[in-house]
């Protein structure tokens, strides 16, 4: 398969509602999308979403960065999908989202040209369908808690609480009435964002166990592994790692330091799907657990990788966030579709989504030069 093309643009699309984090209110989505065409005309799609507290990325920044590989790219004879990510990596350094919307572009391509799914590409097909979490993030006790029931009256069995914006005892109590409303088996996690200094996360997590949450995803800052894992000898209940892993060494120090007994898997800080299967593979030998992860929000194109990821990892106990959902517009002609709670992975081959390129055009950016 040789590479003809790799066209990068930034889009913006509106959610269906206003989502309230720790570090401000979120309205629209702003990511990268990336074309590849081949020389025999077939082509695959690829996204990244803009994350610069996570991965250092914004839009312009993504498109640039695969503006500038991309001339090195064109021509190019790809071999070994599997491998690729390494020859990524020589081109430029970091740049974890750019380089990751590039490689799924070429497993959609790749998929295309052989008519199977990505997930068979990713080592094969471990489950069809999975749960997927849905985010409370009206941070308002009353909201959440019945946007929660009727959540799980609709199917989801899995449900993910922002936390981080309001006192420790207002996360509390709002976790605490997410799950008297829930009773005792969806799961909840409440997911801080890195907004918590370590003695206000060790408040929060002595509290977690009363309040019935599951997992607390990322209290502290990503980089401080003493702190996680002085939030961790606080509580029986698991804490989990997102911002804290970037490759598979930061599993092991994070496995090696008890400063966390799960992780959120994301493809752009990864650098690409064949990375997340890795990093999925290393935290099932260490007996750790595994989320699979969208960025809030992302079209039918990444949460079509996410849905082929969950289907081949090994292990999924902590669910899958397909972000989506939560999207007022997408830009494929069959969105990714939530039912009941579950996802189902598509029958087409490839990602198995078609991007329709008249309606991506209406989000399309144009950027500052």
């Amino acid at each position: 398969m040789r590479i003809r093309s790799v066209t990068p643009l930034a889009i913006s699309l509106p959610l269906a509602k206003p989502l309230k984090l720790s570090d401000g209110t979120l309205t629209t989505a702003d990511n990268l999308l990336v074309r590849v065409e081949d020389t025999d005309g077939n082509v695959g799609w690829g996204e990244a979403a803009s994350a610069p507290t996570m991965t250092g990325e914004t839009p312009a920044s993504m498109v640039a960065a695969v503006n500038y590989m991309r001339e090195r790219l064109t021509g190019v004879e790809v071999e070994n999908l599997a491998l690729f990510g390494s020859e990524l990596d020589k081109l430029m350094y970091g740049n974890s989202g750019a380089k990751s919307a590039i490689d799924m572009a070429l497993y959609d391509l790749l998929g295309n040209r052989a008519g199977v799914p990505v997930a068979e590409l990713l080592g094969g097909i471990m489950r069809r369908q999975f749960p997927v979490l849905w985010m409370l993030a009206a941070n308002e006790r009353a909201a959440d808690a019945a946007e929660a029931e009727h959540m799980a009256q609709a199917g989801f069995v899995a449900f993910k609480v922002k936390v981080g914006a309001a006192t420790v005892a207002d996360d509390l109590a709002r976790s605490a009435a997410v799950r008297a409303a829930l009773g005792a088996q969806p799961r909840i996690s409440a997911d801080a964002n890195q907004a918590f200094t370590v003695a206000d996360a060790v408040q929060f997590a002595a509290g977690a166990e009363a309040a019935g949450l599951d997992f607390i995803e990322q209290p502290v800052a990503g980089h401080d592994l003493d702190g996680m894992a002085a939030v961790a000898r606080a509580t029986p209940v698991p804490i989990g790692t997102d911002e804290g892993i970037h490759s598979l060494d930061d599993i092991a120090r994070h496995h090696a330091l008890h400063a966390a007994r799960g992780a959120s898997l994301k493809t752009i800080k990864l650098g690409g799907l064949g990375q997340v299967m890795a990093a999925g593979r290393r935290l099932h030998a260490l007996g750790m657990h595994v989320n699979l992860a969208g960025k809030i929000a992302e079209s039918s194109v990444a949460s079509a990788a996410i849905v082929h990821l969950g289907a081949a990892l090994p292990q999924l106990d902590w669910e899958a966030s397909v972000t989506c959902q939560y999207l007022a517009h997408d830009i494929v002609d069959a969105p990714i579709r939530v039912e009941r709670g579950h996802v189902r992975l598509p029958e087409r081959p490839g990602l198995g989504i078609t991007v329709d390129e008249s309606r991506l055009m209406r989000f399309a950016q144009k950027l500052a030069a």
